[in-house]
């Protein structure tokens, strides 16, 4: 009987309580809020455009006939232990151009290797998308998988190499 007793109140609640009014603290939900004014209007003028400029022969620079010369490589040391992809994913401190930003290394593949993140880098560190290993280097690539920099291992959790635009960077963490 107490079982049946208590069923009933909870009921009897449910029910009174859906019936409460609510509201939104005093705040008239009918009221519209004033019309914009219009942005005032500029009057457009008309005339003719000058004629499209055509390159005179000879204006343009001739165009290389060697390729660029890349930035000088650092040497992998020779007893560097051969390098795996699992050692390296992770947060990383890079350091290039006298400024330091962090560069994030995932598993996930993606062009030009495996998916890669820099925040609050500049100048080539800021293109940094994609990584992936060959033997004892680590090499750093744009979105297309453009290469950007080579790193070898310099120390315990420290890699150090140049840009393809011949600016040293370095990893550390």
């Amino acid at each position: 009987m107490k079982m049946q007793t208590l069923l009933v109140a909870v009921a009897v609640a449910a029910v009174l309580g859906g019936c409460q009014r609510t509201s939104f603290g005093g705040l008239n939900t009918q009221q519209q809020p004033a019309p914009l004014m219009p942005a005032p209007v500029g009057g457009v003028q008309s005339g003719q455009l000058a004629p499209p400029m055509t390159p005179q022969p000879g204006t343009f620079p001739e165009a290389p006939t060697t390729p660029d010369q890349t930035a000088p490589q650092i040497a992998a040391n020779p007893n560097a232990p051969e390098l795996t992809r699992e050692a390296l994913i992770g947060r990383w401190s890079a350091g290039t151009g006298g400024s330091t930003c962090d560069v994030f290394l995932s598993l996930t593949k993606w062009t030009g290797g495996y998916r890669a993140a820099s925040r609050g880098c500049v100048g080539d560190a800021a293109a940094i998308a994609a990584w992936d290993v060959q033997g004892k280097q680590v090499i750093l690539a744009d979105s297309s998988g453009n290469q950007i920099a080579r790193l070898y291992q310099s120390a315990n959790e420290r890699y150090d190499g140049s840009t393809t635009s011949g600016q040293s960077i370095s990893f550390s963490r």
